[in-house]
């Protein structure tokens, strides 16, 4: 039985350079229909924010016109965003979510 040499294969670095996801900044719009009670909810329930918190950037909404809710990746900032505006028309509410690239 005749041997056969052994194949040698080289090792190929692979170089990556991964950054790290842009962040998004997720924003409330104030407007004369959405409740504070519906704002301050969605605020605890979609983005898990204590009650405290929730209430403190409800009344900056309120006070200001608009507040940041979240800093997220783009896609979660996106999906969360489309995720309350369907939760606000369910339930009659005309809240506008923006989306803004944090810097």
């Amino acid at each position: 039985m005749a041997m056969t040499e052994p194949i040698i294969k080289e090792k190929i670095a692979v170089k990556t350079s991964l950054k790290p996801p842009s962040l998004f900044n997720v924003i409330y719009m104030n407007d004369e229909v959405t409740s504070m009670e519906f704002v301050i909810s969605s605020l605890m329930e979609v983005f898990h924010h204590s009650e405290e918190d929730a209430t403190k950037i409800c009344e900056t909404v309120h006070t200001e016109g608009s507040s940041v809710v979240a800093v997220l990746p783009y896609e979660l900032a996106e999906q969360k965003g489309v995720e309350v505006t369907m939760l606000a028309r369910n339930n009659g509410y005309p809240l506008l979510v923006r989306l803004e690239p944090a810097v």
